[in-house]
């Protein structure tokens, strides 16, 4: 889904990138509110966990390939504000270091596969928790239909996008076909490693799911022969316990991380994925413009002089997990410090003091 340069016309181009800068800096104030000492040291590990899995393209169809676009993921674990600017982060790390995605496409894939993916996802995922019973199973189930509509939804905004700024002559209808048919394909893989990721962590985890949050299963009554919830108790004084470190949790992350993407990576499907194999077969790469930085050392995710395919891509992977996490981390502690400081009470303003009444002298009362 990682639209090169030369795609989409300048203009068209142009508005995407103030759609997706404006989209950032809402996301840069709600993810303030989203992250705490449980989701801010996460985030930029989601943000590397996505990097690496998006070096795992799986076939879905002959001669066609898919891999995950991490929008439902980042918005289920960290929060939607947050998880847009998780995936942004992936996508300018692959666009300037690995040559994936065009500079000029960057807003039209921040757009597409940042802001399309979280905010489908993130809604079908509401609505579902609503009404399926309280659990984490539902959690679970509801992440796999949501991951599952956002990836043909943003084949649906990519087909969009194109036929009011695509810079070849092609039928937009047989490239709405194309892309919706193999993505939906591709949103079942999306689905299940969905699943899989955010079941693994509700199971050791659950509070440091952001979409599980008030989820805890109600007590009910059996009355009449019918069940019904049971009264809230009486307020009571909430022992305090201390916070559980989310080190473990982190640690098995990055390790994760760092062995898909150095090692599993290499095992991953070669086939082109949906969109390069709609553009090819559709004719709407004939303008496609060669990468800006595609002399960089680390362009098409290898190392730049080391000729063993093997060893170049698992060290590319690597150095790209090891990128994301540290500026997804910066970013997040640096939100996260700006919310701590806001609400400390030297940024609340002090209440003006009343002036003190004079005692009037007994010798006046008389």
């Amino acid at each position: 889904m990682h639209v090169p340069d030369g795609f989409i016309d300048v203009p068209v181009s142009a508005a995407a990138g103030v759609v997706a800068a404006g989209a950032v800096a809402v996301s840069l104030k709600g993810a303030r509110r989203e992250l705490d000492e449980r989701t801010a040291p996460l985030a930029g590990l989601v943000a590397a966990f996505i990097f690496a899995v998006q070096m795992l393209n799986f076939p879905v169809a002959a001669g066609t390939s898919g891999h995950l676009l991490g929008g439902a993921l980042a918005a289920i674990l960290v929060g939607p504000f947050t998880g847009v600017l998780c995936v942004s982060v992936v996508l300018l790390m692959q666009g300037v270091l690995f040559a994936d995605g065009g500079l000029t496409a960057l807003g039209v894939n921040i757009s597409d596969m940042a802001i399309v993916t979280t905010v489908v996802a993130y809604l079908a995922f509401r609505g579902l928790v609503k009404v399926l019973p309280r659990g984490r199973r539902s959690v679970t189930v509801a992440s796999f239909v949501a991951a599952l509509l956002s990836v043909p939804a943003a084949a649906v905004a990519f087909t969009l996008i194109y036929a009011i700024g695509g810079t070849t002559d092609v039928s937009i209808g047989k490239v709405a076909t194309a892309m919706v048919g193999v993505h939906i394909l591709i949103g079942i893989g999306e689905a299940a490693i969905t699943a899989l990721t955010v079941g693994a962590v509700i199971a050791v985890r659950p509070d440091l799911v952001y979409g599980a949050r008030g989820l805890t299963q109600r007590l009910q009554l059996r009355i009449g022969g019918e069940l019904v919830d049971a009264p809230a108790p009486a307020a009571a004084p909430v022992p305090v316990t201390a916070a559980r470190s989310t080190r473990p949790v982190w640690i098995a992350g990055i390790v994760a991380s760092l062995v898909l993407a150095g090692f599993v990576s290499f095992y991953a499907s070669a086939d082109p994925d949906g969109l390069e194999k709609v553009a090819h077969d559709k004719g709407i790469d004939k303008k496609a413009e060669e990468h800006a930085t595609a002399d960089s050392p680390l362009a098409d995710y290898g190392v730049e002089d080391i000729t063993d395919s093997r060893l170049s891509g698992g060290l590319a992977g690597v150095i790209g997990v090891g990128v994301t996490v540290v500026a997804g981390t910066g970013v997040f502690w640096a939100l996260r410090r700006r919310r701590t400081s806001d609400a400390s009470p030297a940024a609340v303003p002090a209440e003006p003091a009343v002036p003190a009444v004079p005692e009037t002298p007994a010798s006046e009362k008389a």
